[in-house]
């Protein structure tokens, strides 16, 4: 009798961690990394019964990543991807329908406004250009006010972008330069920019990385990571060109197929939350939640003002095309793939 008693105490001490563990989501996302770390704290202190386990990528990677495994996913839910992705996977019917508590308070343009709908918008990321101020003024050059200055023939070899076909920083400039100049004229406007350029980097961050050390003058980036960068005191400064600057949405989804939807749903409803725009709020000037933002340091005052009207379900559609002819055009000058 005792033995009896003494094995069901062990089997009920090994059950008991077992039933006590964390439901661990995968989380596919192309947030930046030292944001990582925040984002999962402020959940897991919510859900303390959810652990969240981040795959993370480039958004081209990401992308190409998802699309893979499209008949097997891997991923419970997408956190932090470009909403021009999110529309292709949409469209290939890969989402859950799902609508997140609290997301009736969102910015209409951050909303599938769907009945059923199966993204959600979280902040704005927005286009800038990264320039290295003593470089400049080393090889006497002046500083860019706007996208047509960047075909000067004085800055050939001093700039640096990244390829749309790994960046979503990089593609969310050549969709922006498409339906600022129009098609015909944006490829122009590109062979033009493509002579000046001294290599394609695949990681959106690392032109502004490399004009902060000096290793090109200008970097075709994104506003957080210049301003991020600049607040360490990096001899750089961030220029917004006239014409208007290239954006996209950062977004959440649940991935159809999930066996954990209950817990996926939970991350949703923390996604569209006003602690989760607050975090967005640190790095973005631009979030779901009205009232939220404040401004950012080395960011314009007005960021929306700047942004072009973006065609997400023109860039989506298109993503494709825009992309095999991008390659054929100009992949020549694109960084090694690891």
């Amino acid at each position: 009798m005792d033995y009896k008693i003494k094995t069901a105490a062990l089997l009920l001490a090994l059950a008991a961690p077992m039933a006590n563990a964390a439901t661990e989501l995968t989380v596919y996302t192309a947030i930046e990394s030292d944001q990582l770390s925040q984002y999962k704290k402020a959940f897991e202190s919510q859900y303390p019964d959810i652990e969240i386990k981040w795959v993370r990528d480039s958004t081209g990677i990401m992308t190409a990543k998802i699309l893979a495994e499209k008949d097997n996913p891997q991923a419970d839910v997408v956190w932090g991807l470009s909403a021009t992705s999110m529309m292709v996977f949409d469209n290939l019917d890969m989402l859950q329908a799902y609508k997140p508590k609290g997301s009736e308070s969102l910015y209409e343009s951050f909303r599938d406004m769907r009945e059923q709908p199966t993204w959600v918008g979280m902040d704005a990321w927005i286009a800038g250009i990264c320039v290295n101020t003593i470089e400049l003024e080393k090889n006497n050059l002046e500083m860019p006010k706007s996208w047509a200055d960047l075909t000067k023939p004085e800055y050939k070899g001093h700039i640096v972008m990244p390829n749309p076909s790994s960046s979503g920083t990089g593609f969310l400039d050549v969709s922006a330069w498409l339906q600022l100049f129009g098609e015909d004229q944006g490829w122009s406007y590109m062979d033009k920019l493509h002579k000046n350029i001294a290599r394609y980097t695949h990681s959106g961050s690392q032109p502004c990385h490399l004009a902060a050390t000096g290793e090109t003058t200008m970097g075709v980036s994104f506003a957080f990571r210049g301003a991020k960068l600049k607040k360490q005191k990096a001899p750089i400064d961030l220029v917004f060109p006239t014409e208007g600057i290239g954006w996209d949405m950062e977004a959440a989804a649940i991935v159809k197929g999930t066996d954990k939807l209950e817990a996926a749903q939970k991350l949703m409803d923390f996604a569209v939350s006003k602690e989760a725009n607050k975090l967005y709020n640190a790095s973005y000037a631009v979030v779901a939640l009205p009232g939220i933002a404040k401004p950012i340091e080395h960011y314009p005052e007005k960021p929306e003002a700047m942004m072009i009207k973006n065609n997400f379900k023109w860039a989506a559609a298109n993503r494709d095309s825009i992309l095999k002819e991008w390659i054929n055009r100009y992949d020549s000058k694109s960084d090694a793939k690891n």
